[in-house]
């Protein structure tokens, strides 16, 4: 709970997943919503919009959602770069001291 509390890890990973299931519900009711709405019913045309409307905000929901993960990937993986750098540093650091005396 800590690490959360004072930003030393990131919650919004966590909540991606939710977020993409969620994308996803509304990406299948919108398609619904389109092969049934107009005035005709549902028509070939308003069943095959509502197919593509479907598949259409899946894989933009999917492509979105790979991309705020790459996005977190890559501070994970700056952070990780930054603890071994200063880990590096404390030990040439500490080498230099030893040196000295």
């Amino acid at each position: 709970m800590k690490s959360v509390l004072v930003f030393d890890s990131m919650l919004t990973p966590k909540l991606i997943t939710a977020l993409y299931w969620l994308l996803l519900v509304i990406s299948f009711l919108s398609g619904v919503g389109t092969m049934f709405s107009g005035y005709g019913g549902v028509t070939f045309m308003s069943f095959l919009l509502g197919l593509v409307t479907m598949l259409g905000c899946a894989v933009a929901a999917r492509i979105w959602c790979e991309l705020m993960i790459v996005i977190f990937k890559i501070n994970d993986n700056l952070q990780g770069l930054r603890d071994s750098n200063l880990r590096a540093n404390n030990v040439l650091n500490n080498n230099e001291l030893n040196n000295k005396e």
